[in-house]
């Protein structure tokens, strides 16, 4: 008889004392006795003398390629094994075990083992994950060892934590893996029957419905028609009965189960109560020759009773599949609905007008239907009264008088609030045009007086101001206060606004009236120009093909002589002239039909300007001036700053993202100076290498020898007083005017 291995026996104890032996020896350290494990490897990590270390994780066989780190190689990929395990049931008659299908998955990366068992519907048993991914231990009394890819094959049994699993089976991946390294797989086993399971089968299968059963398969309708809504549009005629009126309602057909529902469109102010559903959605039934059936008339199923009473008041009823007795009841479909049908509703009759696209699509499709000619059903909109409003009585502004008028509590009048954040300042951009004007008058004192004229963007308000000049006799200032001005000519007390000024009305050459004075504008700045231009769609006098198409249809029938004119005035045939008798000649041809804006934009889009001769360096010498004046020297900042707004981190910046970035840093350099700066710094994309920009104004690390003589006169732009721009037009190349006008035709 075997002893049981008890602490206090002395073969447990000799079993004890020969796995301590054999897994630790004993090794000196510094002339010192100590006791050191089997696996301790010797000087160097070289093993000693008959020792074999076991290894840690599974051993690959070498391929062709790198040698890449396994979780780098396998990451991943995981052998997937069919296995089963059996459990004991001692608290159950009925099985004495049952046999659990699960699924054991090995991790190539890291020799981790996780194993899952499926869910199996009213099992009673909690199922999912059985054992979580980790490296799984050996059994005993190779506790210390850890599974690898050598101890998983087909037909083998494993022990994880007690409990034995069995391999029946592995997918394909996993048999290639293991054949190529070179593992010779057992063939599968087929996993035994759970007795317990295969008893609740049999079961079943025995057992009969207690109820007659007859299945009505409407999934593919459903999956085919899931949305799919067909959309009519009719009305419902109830003038018959006592305070009825014709109404409009909705119909939705669901394809998906063949249901209706019907929605009625509640015009505003009728005073009816706004329900949700006129029909809630159901299958509408047609009325039969009896009418509607009563409840209980209409069934699914048809039943027989076999005993008929014959056996107590029980009775065993059976499915009749010939329903003999049935009543059949129709139900209106698809094919029912079209355009001038009518449908009974429960007694009311409703008639389909019209339908949506999607419908006519659907019957167009299925039925080949083509016309959906709609009913007109709905009844003509009432005229509408057109609202008339007193006139103006000239308290306050006709807009705010206008607000009392157009309902009971008084409102102030909306500004173009959008506009305003659009069109206001913004940074470096004004949205402000000013004109050079001078009144249109035989008087010669006020004949040469010269009048700013600014146009705001943001609220089309005008503001004239008159710069002081001297020896006139006359004080400058404030000419005009900032306000929207009226057009001269209009009646004062009318129910109609007034006609105001608005930007397309100002132009060079234009002749405007404010409060009784007459100002002609013969110039505007740079930015007017500019902005125009840009935004020609808005300024048909700065539209370079409006005012080419004019040109042309006034020059065409004799367009060999205008060549001949050109020619003539360019003798030395330098395909340029002098922008006054560019002037002139269009001025001529046109027969001055031409206003001086158009002409001028013409000069300035086939103008030759003369380039800026300033060198980068003469440019940067002042701006070292400047600043080293101003005692600045927060490059370094400066620097951060656009390398910041660089998200692209490429070293460029767009010239005008710069310009805006040392003004918020309060560069205190002029502006047209920063500006010469910057274009002379940009290149074809107009980016600026800020790195060499900052380098080039660091007047501390990189001095540049100062320049007693200035080439030209820096101005700034805001203090703007009727001058001339800084690059007048002074020579046209009238060739290509020619070209676009006229074609490529030899004169």
């Amino acid at each position: 008889m075997a002893l049981p291995l008890l602490p206090g026996n002395s073969f447990n104890r000799n079993l004890g004392k020969e796995k301590f032996h054999k897994s630790q020896h004993w090794s000196y350290c510094n002339k010192v006795s100590m006791l050191v494990g089997e696996d301790k490897p010797g000087i160097g990590g070289e093993p000693l003398p008959g020792q074999k270390l076991k290894p840690k994780y599974s051993v690959f066989p070498r391929g062709v390629g790198c040698d890449a780190p396994s979780w780098v190689a396998f990451d991943k990929q995981v052998l997937s094994f069919d296995a089963y395990f059996d459990e004991e049931v001692p608290d159950k008659n009925q099985e004495l075990y049952r046999i659990r299908h699960c699924k054991i998955y090995f991790y190539l990366e890291d020799d981790t083992i996780q194993v899952v068992e499926p869910q199996v519907k009213n099992s009673g048993i909690p199922q999912g994950t059985i054992l979580r991914r980790h490296r799984v231990p050996l059994p005993p009394p190779n506790e210390d060892q850890f599974y690898t890819v050598d101890n998983f094959n087909i037909d083998t049994e494993l022990i994880f934590y007690g409990r034995r699993y069995r391999i029946i089976d592995c997918d394909q991946f996993t048999k290639n893996f293991l054949r190529k390294m070179g593992v010779r797989l057992n063939c599968p086993v087929k996993c035994p029957d759970d007795p317990y399971t295969k008893e609740r089968q049999k079961l079943i299968d025995s057992m009969k419905p207690l109820r007659p059963y007859e299945r009505f398969d409407t999934l593919q309708q459903f999956l085919e028609h899931d949305g799919h809504v067909l959309r009519f549009y009719g009305v419902w005629d109830d003038t018959e009965s006592m305070f009825g009126d014709v109404r409009e309602v909705v119909l939705h057909y669901f394809l998906a189960d063949d249901t209706i529902e019907i929605k009625e469109v509640i015009p505003l102010n009728s005073g009816r109560d706004a329900v949700p559903l006129f029909l809630n959605r159901k299958k509408l039934p047609k009325y039969g020759p009896i009418g509607l059936y009563q409840p209980g008339t209409i069934t699914d199923r048809t039943v027989l009773n076999v005993f008929g009473g014959l056996v107590g008041n029980k009775g065993r009823y059976i499915l009749d599949n010939r329903k003999t007795g049935a009543v059949h009841q129709e139900f209106y479909k698809d094919c029912d609905l079209s355009i001038g049908s009518v449908i009974n509703v429960w007694g009311r009759k409703i008639v389909l007008c019209d339908c949506d696209e999607f419908t006519k699509e659907y019957y167009r499709t299925k039925y080949g239907v083509k016309d959906f000619t709609p009913i007109p059903y709905k009844a003509p909109p009432p005229p509408k009264v057109e609202r008339k409003f007193p006139p103006y009585h000239g308290f306050g502004s006709e807009e705010d008088s206008l607000c009392s008028c157009t309902g009971l509590l008084p409102k102030p009048p909306q500004k173009d609030f959008k506009k305003f954040m659009e069109k206001d300042r913004q940074g470096l951009e004004s949205n402000l045009l000013r004109f050079l004007a001078q009144f249109i008058t035989t008087d010669p004192i006020d004949k040469d007086r010269k009048f700013i004229v600014s146009y705001y963007l943001s609220d089309d308000t005008i503001q004239v101001f008159e710069p002081p000049q001297r020896n006139t006799g006359i004080i400058g200032g404030k000419f005009l206060e900032r306000g929207r001005v009226k057009k001269p000519g209009q009646e004062l007390y009318k129910a109609e606004l007034s006609e105001y000024y608005t930007a397309k009305d100002l132009y060079v050459g234009a002749k405007v009236c404010f409060h009784g004075h007459v100002f002609l504008l013969v110039d505007a700045d740079e930015y007017a120009f500019n902005y125009m231009e840009k935004h020609a769609n808005e300024f048909p006098m700065a539209n370079i093909c409006v005012i080419l198409d004019k040109l042309k249809a006034i020059g065409e029938p004799r367009s060999r002589e205008i060549k001949q004119i050109f020619a003539a005035a360019d003798p030395q045939h330098t395909t340029t002239i002098d922008y006054d008798e560019f002037r002139n000649l269009l001025l001529n041809i046109s027969d001055r039909n031409l206003s001086e804006h158009e002409i001028m934009t013409l000069g300035r889009y086939y103008s030759l300007r003369d380039k800026n001769e300033m060198d980068t360096t003469y440019l940067l010498a002042v701006a070292q001036e400047q600043l080293k004046k101003n005692s600045f020297e927060n490059f370094g900042q400066l620097l951060a700053m656009l390398v910041y707004n660089d998200r692209s981190k490429c070293g460029l910046l767009a010239s005008d993202k710069c310009r805006t970035i040392c003004k918020s840093f309060r560069l205190p350099v002029a502006d047209d100076l920063l500006r010469a700066i910057l274009a002379a710094c940009e290149d074809c994309k107009e980016q600026v290498n800020y790195k060499k920009l900052v380098d080039g104004l660091n007047w501390r690390d990189h001095p540049i020898p100062v320049f007693q003589t200035i080439l030209m006169p820096l101005q700034y732009e805001d203090e703007w007083r009727g001058e001339p721009p800084t690059l007048p037009v002074k020579k046209v190349q009238y060739l290509p005017l020619m070209v676009d006008l006229f074609g490529n035709e030899d004169s």
